[in-house]
């Protein structure tokens, strides 16, 4: 894989050169992003408690946009133009994808996937067991762990350029609320629940509601339930409500998994999921 890297490394350097249907070109990046798309390399991952890109298969996904030429699908009434195929193989696979679903070549779902009428990028990896559910999108690149619930018209931002930004990462075993929009390179920690209408991102302050101290910016606490809210900052002479995630509680052992406890939770704080 370290020659393909450098291959692929090379070939950046010289991409104002590259010329849609160089098979040459073609067949090396083709062979990076066939690495996404059957799983055995990704994006970025976490390690060590840090988020850590794999520029260089940022990188394949550019140049094969500059490689490929536009190629008309038709699919009876409806008719689609661009430069990078749908997936395929979703039976044996182990996927269920319902009619409206689709996912871009370049993308891995896990065995176990759900994907209700919904959308799956390039460069996204999505684990076992996982529901993309009505309207959700999966934006390029963004990273969704094993056992989570992207609820109806979730937002998950997809990001390419530029080549070392981090994408989206929602970890394992997390419930994403109706209409939630995670971008920006946002990361929810393990087993977090956010309540519907949610906004993070990776300016949004994440603030504990216990001690009013902000947690961070962009990143919510694994074992937590977050929902949307502000926090009054000053411009002069005016006061006005700026948007916040606001920590309402710490999950213990189980609780994740007890829908009747958490929606008593987010009940008591106004929201949803």
């Amino acid at each position: 894989m370290a020659d393909l890297q450098a291959q692929i490394e090379e070939l950046w350097a010289h991409r104002t050169e590259l010329e849609p249907g160089d098979k040459p070109a073609r067949r090396l990046i083709r062979e990076a992003v066939d690495l996404l798309d059957s799983g055995q390399a990704r994006v970025a991952e976490v390690v060590a408690g840090r988020v850590v890109v794999n520029e260089w298969l940022k990188l394949a996904i550019l140049l094969l946009f500059r490689v490929s030429k536009m190629k008309t699908t038709e699919l009876g009434p409806f008719e689609f133009a661009d430069k990078i195929p749908l997936k395929t193989g979703f039976q044996e696979a182990g996927v269920r994808v319902v009619p409206g679903a689709s996912a871009r070549y370049g993308a891995f779902l896990e065995r176990g996937v759900v994907l209700m009428p919904s959308y799956v990028n390039i460069g996204a990896h999505v684990g076992h067991n996982t529901m993309v559910d009505t309207w959700a999108t999966v934006g390029s690149c963004a990273q969704i762990g094993a056992n989570v619930h992207l609820s109806g018209g979730v937002g998950i931002g997809g990001v390419l350029e530029p080549p070392q930004a981090a994408p989206v990462v929602v970890e394992d075993d997390c419930l994403i609320g109706s209409r939630c929009i995670v971008a920006e390179g946002a990361r929810v920690g393990r087993g977090s629940v956010l309540g519907a209408g949610c906004i993070l991102t990776g300016s949004i302050p994440v603030i504990d509601a216990q001690t009013g101290a902000e947690v961070g910016r962009g990143y919510v606490p694994p074992n937590s339930v977050a929902v949307t809210a502000t926090r009054t900052k000053k411009f002069g002479n005016h006061a006005f409500g700026l948007p916040c995630v606001l920590v309402i509680k710490h999950l213990h052992e189980g609780d994740r998994h007890d829908k009747a406890k958490l929606n008593e939770i987010l009940r008591d704080h106004g929201a949803t999921v």
